[in-house]
C-alpha cells in the first residue's frame, strides 16, 4: 500500500513567512532520492534550492511557479513506498517533521509541520526569471534510518565541476545558467534544456541563447503587463526588491538620518595598493580601493564605538557590540543585498580581500545564503563602481551608520601651495541621531578619510 508523506514548506531564515514557488525540479510520477533538489523558492532575502527529506515517488504539487505559499503549508506529497511494502498511510495523514535515527536520537528533517490555513496565490508573470539557485540550507540535514535505493542510472560526474554546477540526470535536470541568461531566454522565449552550453563545464551563456533565438529581440508590446495605449509596464514588487523598499522605508521613517561629506585625497592609498599588488604577500589577491576602505572602518570602529551600536527603541536601550559584521551593499539581477562579512575587524588587509571578493561574487550569482544577510554592524555601499561622486546612502535596518564611497578621480588638488593632480575619492556618511552626535560621527568619518589619504595612520591605531 502506498506511504504518502506531505513536504511543508520549511522556515529557511530567521522570520521567514512564506516564499515564492519559482522553479519545480519534478513532476508527479518522478522518482526522487533523499537531499534531491526538488524546488527552487524565492523568499524575502534570496532565492534558495529545497532537498528533500525522504526517497520515493512525487505525487502531487501543492503549488505552480509563481504562487506565493505559507510557511508549513504543503507544497508537495511523496509516496515513501511506492512498491507497497511499508504500513498503509492515509494521505491526508498528518505530516512528520522528524524521524528516529539509528541510535534513537530525533533528527529534525526538511520542514516543520503544516499550519493552519491555505497558501497566497498569485499569477506567475512570464517576465520573471528564475533567480540562480543557492546551496540548500538544509545540505547537512542528517538522513534518514533506511538508506534510499540507488537511482536507477548512476548521475553524471564532471570532474573539477563545482557541485553547484553538475547538470543531475534524469527527469529533474535542470539547465547550468546564469539568472541574467535564464531570464534572456525567458524574454526570447528560448528552451535552455534544448541547448548545449558554450561555457566552462558545459554553461549556457548569454551568446548560446541569443544564438539560438537567432539574434531576435523581445518586443516590449509582447512582454506580459505591457499597455500599448500607455506604452507602461507593470510588473509586482515582490521578492528581494520587496523586502529592500519596505526595510528602506522603515529605515527611513524610523532612525533620524544625518549626511556628513568628506573630500579626500586617496593618492598614497592608490600608490600602496600598486606596490601591494606586486608583494608575493598579495599574490592572486583583487585589492579594490573597498578593501582598504573597509579596513578603514575597521580601525576608525576602534575609536568611535558608537557607530558600529544599535538602537533598541523597544527596550529604550543602546546595544554596543564588540565585533564588526560589515555589510557590503551589493547591486544583483535581484535588486540590492546587504551580505556581511563576518568579524570583519579580526581580519587582515588580504582576509578582507579574500571575503569581500568571494562574498561580492557570490551575491551576483544570486548565491548568497540567507543567514548571510542577517545581523550586520555596520555597512558599506560603493557608489563608486557606477562612476558616481557620492549620494546620501539610507542606513540599513538594524544598523546606525553606513558609509558611501565614491568614484576615485583625477583632479587638481593644492598640494604645499602648488596645484597638481591627485586622485580624489569623496566620502558621505549617513547616521542614526539617536545613537551617534554629530561629534562622533564627524570624527568616524575623519578618521576613515585619514586612513585612505594616508594609510601610514594605521600604525597609530
Amino acid at each position: 500500500m502506498p506511504d504518502y508523506k506531505v513536504f511543508p514548506l520549511p522556515d529557511t531564515a530567521e522570520g521567514l513567512v512564506d516564499a515564492e514557488i519559482l522553479t519545480w525540479h519534478v513532476q508527479p510520477g518522478d522518482e526522487v532520492a533523499v537531499n534531491q533538489i526538488i524546488v527552487e523558492i524565492e523568499t524575502a532575502k534570496a532565492a534558495v534550492e529545497l532537498p528533500c527529506p525522504w526517497a520515493g515517488v512525487v505525487t502531487e504539487l501543492h503549488a505552480q511557479p509563481g504562487e506565493t505559499v505559507e510557511v508549513g503549508s504543503p507544497i508537495l506529497t511523496i509516496d515513501v513506498d511506492p512498491h507497497g511494502a511499508a504500513p498503509t498511510a492515509s494521505a491526508s495523514a498528518e505530516p512528520k517533521a522528524e524521524e528516529q535515527t539509528e541510535n534513537g536520537s530525533t533528527a529534525m528533517l526538511v520542514g516543520y509541520g503544516p499550519k493552519s490555513g491555505a497558501a497566497k496565490r498569485r499569477a506567475r508573470k512570464d517576465t520573471k526569471a528564475p533567480a540562480a539557485s543557492l546551496q540548500s540550507a538544509f545540505a547537512r540535514t542528517p538522513a534518514p534510518p533506511t538508506p534510499p535505493a540507488p537511482p536507477a542510472e548512476p548521475l553524471p560526474v564532471v570532474p573539477d565541476t563545482p557541485a553547484e554546477l553538475m547538470e543531475p540526470a534524469g527527469s529533474y535536470y535542470v539547465p547550468l545558467a546564469k539568472p541574467p541568461v535564464r531570464k534572456l531566454a525567458r524574454e526570447l522565449g528560448v528552451d535552455l534544456r534544448a541547448l548545449s552550453g558554450s561555457g566552462a563545464s558545459g554553461v549556457i551563456t548569454r551568446e548560446d541563447v541569443e544564438r539560438a533565438a537567432g539574434g531576435a529581440v523581445p518586443d516590449a508590446s509582447t512582454v506580459e503587463g505591457y499597455d500599448p495605449a500607455t506604452r507602461e509596464r507593470r510588473v509586482v514588487v515582490k521578492g528581494v526588491r520587496k523586502a529592500t523598499a519596505q526595510a528602506m522605508v522603515d529605515s527611513a521613517f524610523t532612525a533620524p538620518h544625518v549626511t556628513e561629506f568628506l573630500t579626500v585625497d586617496v593618492t598614497p592609498m592608490m600608490e600602496l595598493r600598486a606596490k601591494l599588488r606586486d608583494h608575493p604577500a598579495f599574490r592572486g589577491v583583487k585589492l579594490t580601493p573597498l578593501t582598504f576602505a573597509a579596513k578603514a572602518v575597521c580601525l576608525a570602529v576602534q575609536r568611535t564605538p558608537d557607530v558600529n551600536a544599535v538602537f533598541d527603541a523597544t527596550a529604550g536601550e543602546i546595544i554596543y557590540k564588540e565585533y564588526v559584521h560589515l555589510g557590503i551593499a551589493a547591486a544583483t539581477p535581484r535588486g540590492l543585498i546587504v551580505p556581511k562579512v563576518r568579524d570583519a575587524d579580526r581580519m587582515s588587509l588580504r582576509q578582507l580581500a579574500e571575503a569581500i571578493e568571494a562574498l561580492t561574487s557570490t551575491a551576483r550569482e544570486g548565491k548568497t545564503p540567507p543567514a548571510d544577510m542577517l545581523r550586520g554592524t555596520i555597512t558599506i555601499t560603493n557608489v563608486g563602481v557606477f562612476g558616481v561622486d557620492t549620494g546620501t546612502p539610507i542606513i540599513t535596518p538594524g544598523e546606525s551608520a553606513i558609509l558611501a564611497l565614491g568614484a576615485i578621480r583625477d583632479m587638481p588638488w593644492v598640494v604645499d601651495g602648488q596645484i597638481v593632480p591627485r586622485k580624489i575619492c569623496q566620502l558621505a556618511l549617513s547616521f542614526d541621531h539617536r545613537v551617534i552626535d554629530g561629534q562622533q560621527g564627524s570624527q568616524f568619518l575623519s578618521d576613515v578619510g585619514a586612513l585612505l589619504s594616508d594609510p601610514a595612520f594605521a600604525i597609530t591605531y
